[in-house]
């Protein structure tokens, strides 16, 4: 079966295109480093020629909210539209755990008009929604920075995940029947935020002091105490735990 990956050369896209050609299956990693822009259409057709299902796990270059409005409305629109000229019978997205609870997060608000737009395209559709992955703890501290040198983070509950496990929860999903719905993944363990982040800090040798601060916001938002984690009993949870991946492929290997 021929699957195109659009952005299958980033962190999650060249997992998936690792695992779906492992599992004899046609994988296309599209992206601008491949000749495909999702933006301005240009080798998306091409790209789309033959393909039985599509899965999009590109990112937004930029993450200012306009701009991020803009590359995944836009980006989404051109991948449906070809979609529909090509036949392609099955759209799978990557979305966010917790999405629709932060409407006033730039992000966010990008991902859920993206998902808007999957659910009215008509295509059949598969959305499966991530928590935060273990690899994005150091470039979360950095955001979180202070002035005085601290990070400053929400002591919020949080349960983060391996991308090696998202893209086996996304590739085990574009394998399979559209659901016309929504998955939730997420990581086996709960910690508070600012505790994650401090083992994180101290994995990779970085001496700065992690702050409990309720009011720190998490890319401009306030969090609440279950902001990012799904409902009980309501997630897939992956096999990976925080020290595993430390001790395997993480900044402590």
């Amino acid at each position: 079966m021929k699957i195109v990956v659009i952005g299958g050369t980033g962190l999650i896209g060249s997992k998936v295109v690792r695992r779906l050609t492992g599992r004899g299956h046609e994988a296309v990693a599209a992206s601008p480093r491949t000749g495909v822009d999702t933006l301005t259409g240009k080798g998306l057709a091409k790209a789309l020629e033959g393909a039985s299902v599509v899965v999009d796990v590109s990112n937004s270059p930029s993450f200012e909210a306009a701009a991020v409005l803009e590359f995944f409305e836009t980006s989404t629109r051109n991948i449906l539209d070809a979609e529909a000229a090509a036949g392609v019978g099955h759209h799978v997205a990557l979305s966010i755990v917790g999405v629709r609870r932060l409407p006033d997060n730039g992000y966010f608000r990008a991902k859920i008009a993206q998902e808007d737009l999957i659910k009215g395209s008509g295509i059949p559709y598969s959305i499966v929604q991530a928590t935060q992955f273990f690899e994005f703890g150091k470039g979360i501290a950095d955001t979180a920075a202070a002035s005085d040198g601290t990070v400053r983070m929400p002591s919020v509950l949080f349960q983060p995940m391996a991308a090696e496990d998202v893209a086996e929860a996304v590739c085990g999903v574009a394998v399979g029947a559209p659901l016309n719905g929504t998955l939730e993944v997420a990581g086996p363990e709960r910690f508070r935020f600012d505790e994650f982040i401090r083992e994180v800090l101290n994995a990779n040798g970085d001496p700065r002091e992690v702050v409990a601060d309720p009011h720190a916001p998490y890319f401009g938002s306030e969090l609440r105490e279950r902001s990012l984690i799904p409902d009980d009993g309501a997630a897939t949870l992956t096999t990976t735990r925080f020290e595993d991946w430390l001790r395997g492929s993480g900044p402590g290997a």
